[in-house]
């Protein structure tokens, strides 16, 4: 069963978290990217919660900006440290090193950061459609196809970008699950009562899941006036923030329009101890899509 809290963190931020399982069971933290939140990891929490697959105790926090977690006014309040900070401290709370940090999109770039910076936080890290900044960065700065799937960002962070997206029942948030995948036609699994948990999650506010757009340079540049922005073409990362030594499971939907494969090239790498599953006929949100696939993944490599 799974239940949910909002936890004070010492730093002054709440999270609010979908949990099961005991605690002083080994933990494993899911994070969701956008335009998610939590629920969206509910299967899992409720399969990797039994005994027979593992006991874990298993938390979602809704990121800093999403559902009834802290939503800071200011957009540098989502720059990465702070993200990072929140994750930390909830791990903290949760009594120490995660079994394993599991992660999705805007969720797994606060988790690759974590993962380089902060190692001793986790003993194994998964990750779904989630670009590594370090092979990120590259795409963003020399390949034109990499700059056109992500030109969606430069529209994520226009200041009329909540309203925008909130018009017609928020139209172009429902278009996101199609936009950023290889489907054809209607998402079976976006049914009327997932569509409600969506619903009810982006009337909560916009404002913070946009702040994370507008507080990062990972984006193509714009360029020419009003809007001349170099974005990921003045950005540079020291090597050593880039390097993640602990165990890594990478799942990736190759249906992923707005993250191509060639985000995969060279991530060896950055993530020495990696295991790279490639999914054929799944897109960005293969989590929606193949849940027992990914489950059936993380169970092995938790194994």
């Amino acid at each position: 069963m799974i239940e949910t809290g909002l936890f004070a963190l010492p730093h002054g931020i709440s999270l609010s978290c979908r949990f099961t399982g005991a605690r002083g069971r080994p933990v494993l933290m899911f994070l969701h990217g956008f335009p998610e939140a939590a629920f969206v990891w509910d299967g899992l929490l409720e399969h990797f919660a039994r005994p027979e697959n593992g006991g874990f105790r298993c938390i979602a926090p809704n990121l800093r900006g999403y559902e009834q977690s802290s939503a800071p006014a200011e957009v540098t309040d989502y720059r990465p440290r702070h993200l990072m900070q929140d994750i930390a401290a909830l791990i903290e709370h949760e009594g120490g090193p995660l079994a394993c940090l599991v992660a999705h999109d805007w969720g797994g770039a606060v988790a690759w950061n974590l993962a380089a910076s902060a190692p001793g936080c986790m003993e194994k890290l998964a990750i779904i459609n989630s670009p590594h900044p370090g092979t990120f960065l590259r795409e963003l700065q020399h390949s034109p196809a990499q700059q056109a799937a992500s030109a969606y960002m430069n529209f994520l962070i226009r200041p009329d970008a909540e309203t925008l997206l909130a018009e017609d029942d928020f139209r172009r948030l429902w278009e996101f699950f199609s936009s950023m995948g290889a489907s054809n036609g209607p998402n079976p699994w976006l049914t009327d009562a997932v569509k409600a948990q969506y619903r009810d999650i982006w009337r909560a506010g916009l404002t913070g899941p946009l702040n994370y757009y507008r507080a990062s340079p990972l984006r193509p540049p714009r360029q020419g006036p009003p809007h001349h922005d170099p974005a990921a073409a003045a950005v540079v990362i020291p090597r050593d923030k880039l390097q993640v030594n602990v165990p890594t499971l990478v799942i990736w939907g190759m249906g992923d329009t707005a993250l191509p494969p060639a985000l995969l090239d060279g991530l060896e790498d950055f993530v020495p101890q990696m295991q790279l599953h490639r999914v054929e006929g799944a897109t960005h949100w293969i989590v929606h899509e193949q849940p027992q696939r990914v489950i059936s993944f993380l169970q092995d490599f938790l194994s």
